[in-house]
C-alpha cells in the first residue's frame, strides 16, 4: 500500500503541477499579462508549488526530515540531474548578462540557506525575511527587466512562452483549480507513503526526502526543462532551473517556517540523534552537494558560451555520486554542529 501512495502521490504532484502551471498561464494570458511576467512568477512559483505544499504537509504531520529533505534534495536535483539531462540533450547557450543576476541571487539565497541550516533557525523571524526577499527579488527583476528589455528578460519571456496554454478564461481557472487539488491530494499521499517506506525500511526519512521525495517535486521542472531542450532552447531550461531553486530556498523555506516554525536537530526521533547529543538531520555531505551543484552552474556556465554536453554529464555523475552517499552506499561524515 505504502508504495501506491508513493506512486499515486508523484503522478498526482506531476500530473497537478502541470495543470496549475498551464490554467493559471492562460488566466493571465487572457488578462493580457506579458509573458515577461508570467515568465518571473507564474511559471518559477508553479513549478515550486508541488514542494511547498509537500514540505508544508511534511511538517505538519511532523516529518521535518522529509520537508527539508525535500528543499534541499529538489535543488541538488534541478542542477545535477535536471539541468544535466538538458545539457545532454542539447549544449545550453547561457547568457552572461542574465546569469550574472539571476546567478549571483542564487548562489546567495543559497548560502543563506546553509546558514540557516548551520545554526537550525527556522522560526517565524527567518520565514518572514526569506518571504520578504522573495517579495524584494520579484519586485527588483520585474521593475529591471520591464526598464532594460535585455538579455534577462528575453530569458524571463521565453520561459513564459515556452508553456503551451491557450484555454478560455474560465478554463483557465477550473484547470488551475483542479490542479492545486491534485497537488494537494498528492503532497499528502506522498509525505504518507513516504513516512510509512521510511519506517518499513528503517532509512530516515531526511533520506527519503532528499532522493525519492525530491525528485518527485522536481517533475514539473524536469518536464519544463525537457521540453525546452527539445525545442533547441534549453537556454530556457537554465532559467528555470535558476528561478525555480531562489524559490525553493525563499519561497517554500519562507512560507513553511512562517506558517509552521520547525527545528532540523533532535525533533525528527532517533534519527535525528547520536547518544544524547541532537544532531543535524541534513548532514555536511548534503549541505556541501548544494554548494557543490550551485557553485558546478556557474563555473560551467561562466567559463564558455554554453554548458556543453560532457559538462552535463559531469553534473549528472555527481548526482549519481550523492545518491550513493545518501543512501550509504559511500560512507559520509557528519560535521554539522550537535546543539
Amino acid at each position: 500500500m505504502m508504495y501506491l501512495f508513493v506512486l499515486g502521490g508523484l503522478v498526482l504532484l506531476f500530473i497537478g503541477g502541470e495543470a496549475l502551471v498551464r490554467g493559471s498561464v492562460s488566466v493571465a494570458r487572457k488578462l493580457n499579462i506579458s509573458e515577461l511576467v508570467i515568465g518571473l512568477t507564474l511559471v518559477g512559483f508553479g513549478t515550486s508549488v508541488p514542494e511547498l505544499v509537500t514540505s508544508l504537509q511534511a511538517v505538519e504531520s511532523g516529518s521535518v526530515g522529509i520537508a527539508v529533505g525535500n528543499v534541499v534534495g529538489s535543488n541538488i536535483a534541478n542542477i545535477f540531474l535536471v539541468l544535466a539531462l538538458a545539457a545532454i540533450i542539447t549544449p545550453i547557450m547561457v547568457h552572461r548578462n542574465a546569469l550574472a543576476r539571476d546567478g549571483t541571487i542564487m548562489i546567495a539565497a543559497t548560502l543563506l540557506l546553509c546558514g540557516l541550516l548551520w545554526f537550525d533557525q527556522f522560526g517565524r523571524t527567518a520565514g518572514i525575511v526569506l518571504v520578504a526577499l522573495l517579495i524584494a527579488y520579484l519586485t527588483f527583476s520585474l521593475v529591471a527587466d520591464l526598464r532594460r528589455q535585455d538579455a534577462t528578460a528575453d530569458m524571463h519571456k521565453a520561459e513564459g512562452e515556452n508553456v503551451e496554454a491557450g484555454y478560455g478564461l474560465t478554463t483557465g481557472l477550473l484547470i488551475a483549480a483542479a490542479g492545486l487539488v491534485a497537488v494537494v491530494v498528492g503532497a499528502n499521499l506522498l509525505v504518507t507513503g513516504a513516512s510509512t517506506l521510511a519506517r518499513s525500511f528503517g532509512i530516515s526519512e531526511t533520506v527519503i526526502g532528499l532522493s525519492i521525495v525530491a525528485i518527485g517535486t522536481s517533475l514539473p521542472e524536469l518536464a519544463t526543462s525537457i521540453v525546452a531542450a527539445l525545442r533547441k532552447r534549453a537556454d530556457v531550461a537554465l532559467g528555470n532551473i535558476i528561478g525555480s531553486n531562489i524559490f525553493n530556498i525563499l519561497g517554500i523555506v519562507g512560507i513553511t517556517a512562517l506558517v509552521r516554525p520547525f527545528s532540523i536537530q533532535g525533533n525528527a526521533g532517533a534519527e535525528a540523534m547520536a547518544g544524547s547529543q541532537p544532531v543535524s538531520i541534513i548532514s555536511t555531505t548534503d549541505v556541501g552537494a548544494l554548494v557543490l551543484a550551485a557553485g558546478l552552474l556557474m563555473l560551467f556556465a561562466m567559463t564558455g558560451r554554453q554548458i556543453a554536453r560532457w559538462e552535463g554529464a559531469v553534473l549528472l555523475l555527481g548526482y549519481i555520486l550523492y545518491m550513493g552517499l545518501t543512501f550509504g552506499l559511500i560512507p559520509q561524515v557528519n560535521l554539522l554542529p550537535s546543539g
